[in-house]
């Protein structure tokens, strides 16, 4: 059984195909054609005389366009050389998928055979065929209407599969000659109960910046990343956003699409205003245990069904079981303002900007103590309610979990964060921000109390407010919040800096010296790029260029071995252990923070501050960087686009042409 690092996938969102390098899908493990979180077919099979064709060679044209190659063996001429071959072309649409299988016969003889194309489908929701509860699933029995079409049915979903000619031939060719079947797959899927769906949008725009690099590795890099982020994109009410990652997560989630679109805010202004604008519908309006939904808060994730992950993990439809997309909300919101987000747009977020900062103070922070601490009250919900959310997420140094509500040093940050950015905002159109200034200033000062513990700061306060010590990537998400001083900032950087927490592959999210360090352990010990990319960012704006460049040079690294396509995740062995970092066997690729880390990286490294209401663009290069020159070329400030170079310590902005 392939696993899913292992699967070549093709991807027009909402649709995805995943294949071992065949091009087969046989029903393994994740393979199968998917859309809106439903398993359209598992089983799409090409036999010739009852024979697999051999694998060749499989190519990328871009994100939802393959061609896969292969050998039929027992036709035409017996020598080494192949002679008769088989190409299939699988180009995934917005709204469905089109195959295209040709055999050609290149022999010196005539050649006859049987091609036939078998199909099934067991109509799995995604979070069952992560689970593995879909192999004790049916297949469905097909609904044949003719020797070119054919259809499957449940009580919510229906697909179709027609083929031209026919889904069985009998080519007669001559040498030289070949024979194209030609297959359309289509499906309708049930109106969502809840106000929501997964929808393609109507528009999937063409990125015209472009990066000029030394390292022509940063390049190839930016390049796939943006041809990932188009395919990533779904839209809500005709708002664009990324759905996070396919298969499991191809939907709108409060963090993942918040952080990936402010990361991209300078090559696509409108995809943060259109994330920005599809969360503030679905912000939460009354307080409800079972889903975790809270007046003002941002969901966490948004689908057509209950998705039951097995384990005791079932999630509603709409969950908000999230306790930091509602501050990454409100700072996705001024980083889109000062790029340039127009005036009466940010204005008509206003309400929703209120209504974000009232959460954070009259309900974020259950027990009053001034921090904004979690716990599932749900009993089916995520244990732990930051962006590392498995269940062994916090724990002690010595490997046991700490107890819930836990208040996360990242979130305590981007609380910060948001009420000073919010105090601005507010500011800026007319009213007082006052309250949250006063706020976030007696935040910093309580954290800097509690937190502090052994040098550097805890994961976490655990139920008991006791500091949680240990060397993790969280610390990285206060560089750059403006709630740590510059001589803290200082401190964090010198931890990070260690072998123990950077990978030479990226930023691991545990340290090697920690009890139960795993490089394979989802958030103990892997690296995330987004992570690495988020770190890199707060180093660069805290003037740590050293450090930042290099954790920049790590991700560009790993990039090359993924071949430019960076995963969710992958192993955290290091340089030191291995030549090209282990992927994680369930790891999403693409998925949508990792493809928006390379313009993050890059646009961090020309330290590139706007402030376009005020009429002012600041640019702060790094004093160094991983590359001698670097040239962006279209980035979006305001109604300008703007090329940005820095070389041989000197950086120039022009307008771009």
């Amino acid at each position: 059984m392939s696993r899913l690092h292992e699967l070549v996938t093709a991807l027009a969102a909402p649709w995805v195909v995943l294949s071992p390098r065949s091009g087969q899908l046989t029903g393994s493990g994740a393979e199968g054609v998917y859309a809106r979180d439903r398993r359209i077919l598992s089983r799409l099979a090409v036999t010739v005389d009852g024979r697999e064709p051999v694998p060749v060679h499989v190519g990328e044209r871009d994100a939802a366009t393959h061609e896969y190659v292969a050998q039929v063996e027992g036709l035409g001429d017996i020598r080494h050389d192949p002679t008769v071959m088989l190409y299939r072309t699988r180009t995934v649409e917005s709204d469905g998928m089109t195959e295209r299988i040709t055999l050609v016969n290149r022999s010196r003889t005539r050649i006859e055979c049987r091609l036939e194309v078998a199909l099934g489908t067991d109509l799995a929701g995604t979070a069952a065929v992560r689970s593995g509860a879909a192999t004790s699933l049916p297949q469905l029995a097909p609904l044949p209407d003719g020797p070119s079409r054919t259809r499957w049915e449940s009580d919510d979903t229906r697909v179709v599969v027609t083929a031209d000619p026919g889904f069985v031939a009998t080519p007669q060719l001559e040498p030289g000659a070949e024979y194209t079947l030609t297959l359309h797959v289509t499906a309708d899927f049930p109106k969502s109960t809840t106000g929501f769906s997964i929808e393609p949008p109507t528009d999937r725009p063409m990125y015209d910046v472009t990066v000029s690099c030394d390292d022509k590795r940063v390049e190839r890099w930016l390049e796939r990343s943006l041809d990932d982020v188009r395919a990533l994109q779904l839209a809500a009410d005709d708002d664009r956003y990324l759905g996070a990652g396919p298969p499991w997560y191809l939907t709108l989630f409060g963090r993942d699409s918040l952080i990936s679109a402010g990361m991209l805010i300078p090559v696509d202004p409108g995809l943060a205003a259109g994330t920005l604008r599809a969360l503030a519908a679905r912000q939460g309006t009354k307080v409800d245990a079972g889903s975790a939904e809270q007046p003002g808060k941002i969901p966490h994730e948004l689908r057509a069904e209950v998705a039951d992950h097995g384990g005791g993990l079932v999630l509603p439809a709409v969950y908000y079981g999230t306790h930091d997309a509602t501050q990454l909300w409100i700072t996705t919101l001024h980083k889109a303002w000062r790029w340039g987000m127009p005036t009466d747009e940010v204005g008509d977020l206003l309400p929703n900007l209120k209504r974000a900062l009232t959460w954070m103070k009259e309900y974020a922070d259950p027990d009053g103590d001034g921090f904004l601490e979690y716990i599932d009250e749900s009993g089916h919900g995520l244990a732990n309610q930051g962006w590392k959310d498995s269940v062994d997420a916090v724990q002690w140094p010595d490997g046991t979990l700490a107890t819930a509500p836990i208040a996360l040093c990242e979130v305590q940050g981007y609380a910060y964060a948001a009420a000073i950015k919010g105090a601005e905002l507010l500011e800026a159109y007319g009213e007082s921000g006052d309250e949250w200034r006063e706020w976030a200033a007696a935040l910093q000062e309580r954290f800097r109390a509690a937190f502090w513990v052994d040098g550097y700061p805890a994961i976490a306060l655990d139920g008991a407010k006791n500091p949680v010590p240990g060397r993790a990537s969280n610390m990285g998400h206060l560089l750059g919040t403006g709630l740590l001083d510059a001589d803290e900032e200082q401190t964090v950087a010198d931890v990070l800096a260690g072998a123990d927490l950077n990978s030479g592959f990226g930023l691991r999210t545990l340290s090697t010296a920690m009890t139960r360090f795993n490089p394979l352990g989802y958030h103990t010990g892997s690296v995330w790029p987004h992570d690495t990319a988020m770190t890199v960012q707060g180093l660069y704006a805290a003037g740590q260029f050293e450090v930042a460049s290099a954790y920049a040079e790590g991700l560009v690294r790993a990039a090359e071995a993924f071949e430019y396509r960076l995963p969710e995740l992958y192993g955290g062995r290091g340089v030191s252990a291995e030549r090209t970092p282990t992927p994680y066997p369930l790891s999403c690729r693409p998925q949508a923070w990792a493809a928006a880390s390379a313009v993050a990286v890059l646009v961090a490294s020309l330290g590139l501050e706007p402030d376009v209401p005020g009429g002012t663009l600041t640019v702060t290069p790094g004093e160094s960087t991983p590359w001698r020159t670097l040239e962006l070329t279209g980035l979006h400030v305001g109604p300008d686009l703007l090329s940005v170079r820095s070389a041989n310590g000197k950086t120039t902005v022009t307008k771009a042409h």
